[in-house]
C-alpha cells in the first residue's frame, strides 16, 4: 500500500505531478560519460559566463560567503553530492535553495523525520484496479536537485535508500530500476550539535558526499548587510533561473575534459596513501574519495579558467572532500586534535612533484 504519512516536499512550481511520472524512465545501460547521459560540452567562454551568472546569483543571497557559493557550485559540475553541517540559522538550507533556483530545473525537498518511510522517497508500485496492473509513482528523489533537510533526523533504513540513487543515478523498486536525470545532485543539511532525536550518517554514506561544507557565522560587514536586506521579504523571492539543466549537463561535460597529467594523479593517490598510514586516523581516505577529489580538483580548474589541474586545485579541495571520511584514533581525538588539523599536515608533507613551468599544460598537448 501507498505510504499516507504526512511528507514535506517542495517540487518547482512548473513541475506538475503528471511531468515527473512520464519522466521516469527504465536504466539503461550507462556509457563511460556523464553517467550514461551523452551532452556535447561547452565551450570555454559560455562557460565562464555560466558560472559568472550563478555565482553571482547565490551571493547576492548568501552575504559573504564566496568561497561556500563556489564550493557548491564545484560539487554540482563534479556531478557530486553536498552535505552542509553547521550549527542552526547559518543559511545551510538557504544556500541549497539558492544553487536549486538559479538553475531552471526540477527541484525536490525533504524534510527527514523519523517516521518517514524509504518509498517516501524513492516511489512506490500502487496496484491500478482499473488497469489490474502495478504502477510506480516516483518519490521525491526524482528530480534534478533534492535538498534533504536534517538528513540525519530519519532513521538509518530511510538515509540508506539514498546510496543507490547517490552512487548510481538509478532507483530499483520491486526488482525494476528506473534512471535519473542528469543534472543529479543530493544537497543535504544537518546540525552536528543537537544529538538528540538523531540517527549520525554511517561512514558509508557519509563517503558518499563528494564535499562537506561548514558554513560558519557571517562576518560583521556581511551580517549587517543581512540585517538591511533580508528584513522586508526573503531574499529567494528575487532568486530567478539563469542556466538551464541542459546548460549545467553541458558545463559537466567541460569539466570531463579538464587534462590531469601523470604527476597529478601520482599525487592525489600520495595523499590518499598518507591518510591510510597516518598513526592518528584510524580510518583514512577511500579509493573512492580519491577519485571523487580528482573529480572536484577538475571543476575547480574549470571554474578559474584552465582546462589543466594544478597541484594548488587538489589541495584548494582536499580538506572539504576529505575530512569528512577520515576517523581519528582516540589518543589523537583525546589530545585535540581534529580531523582537519591531522589532514592539515599530511597534506604539507606530502611533496608535489617538480615540474617546470607549463609542464602540467605541455603533457596534455604532446598526448
Amino acid at each position: 500500500m501507498e505510504s499516507k504519512r504526512p511528507v514535506a516536499i517542495e517540487h518547482s512550481q512548473r513541475l506538475e505531478q503528471s511531468q515527473r511520472e512520464a519522466a521516469v524512465q527504465p536504466a539503461q545501460p550507462r556509457d563511460a560519460a556523464l553517467n550514461g547521459h551523452g551532452q556535447h560540452p561547452m565551450d570555454a567562454e559560455r562557460f565562464h559566463e555560466a558560472s559568472e551568472h550563478i555565482l553571482g546569483s547565490i551571493n547576492r543571497v548568501i552575504d559573504g560567503k564566496a568561497d561556500a557559493a563556489k564550493l557548491a557550485l564545484t560539487v554540482l559540475l563534479a556531478q557530486g553530492h553536498l552535505l552542509l553541517e553547521d550549527v542552526p540559522g547559518v543559511g545551510k538550507t538557504l544556500l541549497a535553495k539558492t544553487l536549486a533556483r538559479t538553475v531552471d530545473c526540477t527541484v525536490s525537498r525533504i524534510q527527514f523525520t523519523p517516521d518517514l518511510l524509504p518509498s517516501d522517497v524513492t516511489g512506490v508500485s500502487i496496484y491500478n484496479q482499473s488497469s489490474r496492473q502495478f504502477e510506480f509513482r516516483p518519490g521525491a528523489v526524482f528530480a534534478n536537485i533534492v535538498i534533504g533537510d536534517e538528513i540525519n533526523r530519519a532513521s538509518a533504513k530511510t538515509q540508506s535508500a539514498l546510496l543507490e540513487c547517490m552512487e548510481e543515478h538509478q532507483v530499483t523498486v520491486d526488482g525494476k530500476s528506473y534512471q535519473l536525470g542528469l543534472p543529479f545532485m543530493v544537497v543535504a543539511t544537518q546540525n552536528p550539535i543537537e544529538m538528540e532525536g538523531t540517527y549520525p550518517l554511517p561512514e558509508a554514506q557519509r563517503d558518499r558526499f563528494m564535499a562537506r561544507i561548514s558554513m560558519g557565522y557571517p562576518d560583521k560587514d556581511a551580517e549587517i548587510q543581512m540585517l538591511e536586506t533580508h528584513q522586508s521579504s526573503s531574499p529567494l523571492v528575487k532568486v530567478t533561473p539563469v542556466v538551464t539543466a541542459n546548460d549545467v549537463a553541458a558545463m559537466i561535460a567541460m569539466v570531463q575534459q579538464v587534462y590531469v597529467s601523470t604527476a597529478i594523479k601520482e599525487y592525489t593517490v600520495a595523499i590518499g596513501r598518507a591518510t591510510r598510514d597516518s598513526a592518528n586516523l584510524r580510518l583514512g581516505a577511500s579509493p573512492r574519495s580519491l577519485l571523487q577529489l580528482l573529480r572536484a580538483a577538475k571543476a575547480t580548474a574549470a571554474l578559474d579558467g584552465r582546462d589543466f589541474v594544478l597541484p594548488d586545485d587538489v589541495l584548494d579541495v582536499a580538506e572539504s572532500v576529505l575530512a569528512h571520511r577520515i576517523i581519528l584514533e582516540r589518543k589523537a581525538a583525546s589530545s585535540g586534535d581534529t580531523p582537519q588539523s591531522i589532514l592539515h599536515s599530511i597534506l604539507t608533507s606530502v611533496p608535489v612533484a617538480k615540474e617546470p613551468a607549463g609542464a602540467w599544460a605541455r603533457e596534455r598537448r604532446a598526448g
